[in-house]
């Protein structure tokens, strides 16, 4: 595929609010793209989450994590919250966190979402958060676009949440 019809498809996939499929062009992009063009591939991605966040809420709706766009939304709006945990932005990261825990009816992501937030909002630091609330080798064999396995530290700190600040999650 040459970069012009690379554009074309990226445009094309823009235009139809399509984030599954900015995704599956990702590759591509990453292999063609200059730097500046990839950080201009990413923010439009970022830009179509955001506008579908907002669309999800104002209807007052829950994504569901098993149809395509939603998955991809969660996906984008995640890695934007690891970016701004990753930048030291931690109020906004665990801003995010918060927000994504409650987007979906999907336990398993929402559940995960809370050691997240919860984690953030204790200033855990990034670094901190991987080595000992993260069960990166766990997650890993899960095959999941987000942190969805911690290790048993996570859990006191979900206790102590909750213990001390009446947090329910």
């Amino acid at each position: 595929m040459s970069i012009e019809d690379l554009k074309a498809k990226i445009l094309e996939a823009q235009k139809n609010s399509d984030i599954a499929s900015l995704y599956v062009l990702e590759q591509r992009a990453y292999d063609r793209f200059d730097e500046d063009m990839l950080q201009d591939f990413y923010a439009n991605i970022l830009d179509l989450a955001l506008e579908k966040l907002t669309d999800t809420l104002e209807a007052h709706r829950v994504m569901d994590i098993n149809e395509v766009q939603d998955f991809a939304t969660l996906r984008a709006l995640y890695e934007y919250a690891m970016e701004y945990y990753h930048s030291g932005n931690i109020s906004d990261a665990s801003a995010l966190f918060e927000v994504l825990s409650g987007l979906t009816k999907d336990e398993q992501f929402s559940n995960a979402l809370k050691f997240h937030w919860i984690a953030s909002a204790e200033n855990i630091n990034l670094d901190d958060f991987m080595t000992k609330i993260a069960d990166m080798d766990a997650t890993q064999n899960a095959g999941t676009f987000y942190i969805s396995a911690f290790t048993k530290e996570a859990q006191k700190l979900l206790d102590k949440s909750q213990i001390n600040e009446g947090v329910s999650v």
